[in-house]
């Protein structure tokens, strides 16, 4: 499942265009902090209403993190706080100080999210020991506003692997790209490996490399550029940003077809299948140009020079040497480099010149 923040500091419904925006994307879950100040407890209360209304319109999750001090400025206990279900929101996120019986009763009626992180073994069999409903819960880790204070990738392996053996559903955050919350503006991820990454490329990551079940964008807005990537991956299709070293705005229009990768991948480069078999660069001679070196993420033409190869579309995956037989007509944006390593046999991708 997929996700975004959204902090009632700012008016619901100045965001309300984002989050359906973001619906119309695929992004199905809503996280809110509930850290609510002491001088301003009756505005947060409308913001959260505000904001379950529109998740239960557009049957979106929404689980905020609330603290003992900001239940009860909600009007509500450990005991009643399912009566919030009743605004809209699906379940709480609830850290440290909270008694085992009171997170297993909570569970029996909501969703419950816990700290990934602080979560031990020995803690959740005390919870299941007072009547834990594990289909309700999952392991919420944080997001790490301070730089190099984000999580270290080994450690957050070790712990997701125990919490899905116990059969908890793991959540992780990636920062965004547009708006960035402050006071840092730093990005909010939960691996400090990501704090610099793109949007999508950090998705990629947990997804397919630690297999996390859910992932939430934690700043307050995508880029359109990011949005475009995760609405064209739903599509089966990876949306690679480029910069061009032609001025042949009718190459570069052929090279923004949908292409894919050849089944039988290669090591050192993307293969355009419909390059060659489907004659997408045309049957004209492609006289040598630019023959310059390959660093990872060229986007290459074969010229006249390699016979019946000319007219192949590469898209380079490590540095290569010049070849007088290869034009190079392009390159993946620095942000989008780690997505070629995914791009397996068989997956489709589309260049879009930026």
């Amino acid at each position: 499942m997929l996700g975004i923040s959204v902090y009632l500091s700012q008016p619901v419904a100045a965001q309300e265009p984002y989050i359906r925006k973001m619906k119309e994307h695929g992004f199905d879950s809503i996280f809110t902090s509930l850290h609510i100040p002491e001088d301003n407890p009756a505005r947060y209360r409308d913001e959260l209403k505000a904001l379950g209304k529109i998740a239960k319109e557009l049957d979106m999750e929404l689980v905020p993190d609330i603290s003992p001090n900001s239940l009860k400025h909600l009007g509500c206990t450990w005991e009643n706080a399912d009566s919030l279900l009743n605004w809209g929101l699906s379940g709480l996120r609830v850290d440290y100080g909270v008694e085992p019986e009171i997170i297993a009763l909570l569970s029996q009626k909501m969703k419950v999210a816990l700290n990934a992180s602080t979560l031990t073994r020995e803690e959740i069999t005390a919870l299941k020991k007072c009547g834990l409903n594990t289909s309700s819960v999952e392991a919420w880790h944080n997001f790490y506003p301070r730089p190099e204070t984000g999580l270290d990738r080994e450690s957050f392996r070790e712990k997701n692997r125990l919490l899905k053996e116990e059969g908890i559903t793991v959540m992780a955050f990636v920062p965004g790209d547009e708006t960035r919350r402050g006071p840092l503006f730093e990005g909010l991820p939960t691996l400090e490996d990501h704090r610099h990454f793109s949007p999508f490329t950090a998705y990629l990551d947990l997804k397919e490399n630690e297999e996390i079940d859910k992932i939430l964008i934690g700043d307050p807005e995508l880029s359109e550029g990011a949005l475009r990537q995760f609405s064209s991956y739903r599509d089966e299709t990876f949306y690679l940003r480029a910069r061009s070293f032609t001025s042949d705005q009718h190459l570069l229009e052929t090279l923004s077809a949908t292409q894919s990768n050849r089944q039988d991948r290669a090591r050192d480069v993307i293969r355009s299948m419909e390059s060659r078999m489907y004659a997408l660069i045309g049957t004209k001679s492609v006289p040598p140009l630019n023959t310059v070196e390959r660093p990872t993420g060229s986007i290459t033409i074969d010229n006249e020079r390699y016979g019946r190869y000319q007219g192949e579309v590469q898209i380079t995956k490590k540095d290569l040497t010049a070849d007088d037989k290869v034009n190079v007509v392009g390159r993946v944006i620095e942000e989008d480099l780690p997505l070629l390593p995914f791009i397996k046999g068989g997956c489709r991708f589309m260049l879009r010149w930026v």
